[in-house]
């Protein structure tokens, strides 16, 4: 069943859109501070359909990603009070704490490493805030890793360019398929 290669012709039709900039923009400010859904699935697919702008997409998203996270550091620093029950009652919770404790044992590369990783950042920043954690080290600490993660997706998918796209094109369902069946697989192994 040919699911995904529908959906994966609209997400590089919408990557050549004019103002698909400003929405990649707008997308990684909020990741950062509330938004669940990471920019790389903008970041990637616009790269690809547009090879030569891969650095400037990138550099885009660093800064505006960087933004965000310190939008992030004045909701921890401003209204960490406010935001703990809701918090509480959220799936980030467990990250929130565990942010915190990180942020204890490691400081600035806590903050590096949840900028690089999957780890939702957005945690991070809120609780950089409530912590009171230095603010250069904190934005530098940011910089460093976005800009290492969002200029690695930009990069590869720059080096890729026309074949790649041609390739995820070709095997869309298959990958799509293959990745359901495995996070089904994880989610039963992990209960």
């Amino acid at each position: 069943m040919k699911l995904f290669s529908p959906l994966y012709r609209r997400a590089m039709v919408w990557s050549r859109h004019p103002h698909a900039p400003w929405y990649l923009g707008g997308m990684s400010f909020v990741e950062s501070s509330f938004f669940p859904v990471p920019p790389d699935v903008m970041l990637a697919p616009m790269c690809l359909a547009q090879p030569q702008r891969a650095w400037r997409l990138a550099l885009l998203t660093t800064l505006t990603s960087v933004a965000g996270g310190l939008f992030g550091y004045a909701i921890g620093y401003f209204a960490i009070d406010a935001l703990l029950p809701w918090l509480q009652e959220s799936r980030y919770w467990p990250s929130y704490q565990k942010a915190v404790e990180w942020f204890g044992q490691w400081g600035f590369w806590a903050v590096f490493i949840a900028g690089f990783s999957p780890i939702p950042y957005k945690v991070f920043t809120i609780a950089a805030g409530a912590l009171s954690m230095a603010l250069l080290p904190f934005t530098l600490a940011s910089l460093i890793g976005r800009g290492a993660r969002f200029f690695l997706v930009a990069g590869l998918m720059a080096w890729g360019g026309a074949r790649m796209e041609a390739a995820l094109h070709r095997y869309i369902d298959r990958l799509g398929w293959a990745t359901v069946a495995l996070l089904a697989l994880g989610l039963l192994a992990f209960r």
